[in-house]
This record gives C-alpha cells, sequence and structure tokens, in this order.
C-alpha cells in the first residue's frame, strides 16, 4: 500500500508495415481494446456518429492516429517509433522490390493492394525523388476505405 507509485511508461509503438499491425493490434481493433492497452493516448473520439472521422484514439505527441470506425492508423512524418520499413526515409522510386507496384498511383500518393488490406503512402512532391510524409495502415482494401480529409 505504498502511496507513491511511478507511472507506467508507455510502451514504444513498432510498426510492422507488412503485417498491417502495431504492437501486435490491427486498424480494425475497438476503440476499448486500443485505450486499454495503450493508456498513454492523447485524446480519443466516439464511434457514435457524433465526430467527423467516425471515432478513434490520437496519439499526437507520437504522430499515430488510430481511425476505429474507419478502420485505419495515420503515421505523420514525426512518427515517434520504429517500423519494419522505415518509409520516411525511402524514396517513392525505391519501394518497388518491397512492396511491389502500387495497385492505384495519383500525383502524391500511391495505394498499394496489402494481404491486409491496403497501405497508402502520401509524398511531399511528385515524381521519384518524392518523399513519404503520411503513411495509412488500413484492413480494408484500396476500392473501400474512407479516408477522412
Amino acid at each position: 500500500m505504498a502511496q507513491l507509485k511511478a507511472k507506467e511508461k508507455c510502451p514504444e509503438f513498432y510498426v510492422d508495415v507488412l503485417n498491417g499491425t502495431v504492437n501486435g493490434m490491427k486498424p480494425n481493433d475497438g476503440l476499448n481494446e486500443l485505450k486499454a492497452k495503450f493508456f498513454c493516448f492523447s485524446g480519443s473520439e466516439p464511434e457514435d456518429g457524433s465526430t467527423k472521422c467516425g471515432g478513434g484514439v490520437f496519439f499526437k505527441d507520437r504522430d499515430l492516429y488510430w481511425y476505429t470506425k474507419r478502420d485505419y492508423i495515420v503515421i505523420g512524418p514525426k512518427f515517434q517509433g520504429k517500423m519494419s520499413i522505415n518509409l520516411f526515409t525511402a524514396k517513392r522510386n525505391s519501394l518497388f522490390s518491397t512492396l511491389g507496384n502500387p495497385k492505384v498511383k495519383d500525383e502524391l500518393w500511391d495505394a498499394y493492394e496489402t494481404q491486409y488490406g491496403c497501405l497508402v503512402l502520401y509524398y511531399d512532391k511528385a515524381g521519384a525523388a518524392g518523399k513519404t510524409v503520411k503513411v495509412i495502415i488500413s484492413n480494408i482494401g484500396t476500392e473501400s476505405i474512407q479516408i477522412c480529409e
């Protein structure tokens, strides 16, 4: 019954790009499940339709945003954690050997079909020299994903 207890440290985030998970959790895992596992979230929104993007759990200080209603995770360039493939240091034209050809391609983003759904990479500029500025991992395929803008 000690009065002084150290606050638990939030685990370091590890993104497994090829399996579509963060610390083993998938984009379609539930709001309460995520809040219980990652107690260090900076904010959350309910999935009750009162929010613009349908609810989620957010880690603003780590640049990671989990949209639970839409089943996708957004990872920003200031992400605090590790990735199995560091997509933020790779140039756009260097990803073919790892990810293959994108299923859908636009001037500033590529969407790859994956075994778990899709991986969307946004770039800072058009062309092969573009660097990744945002990563989206989803359990939903490229035909059905609804990204909140």
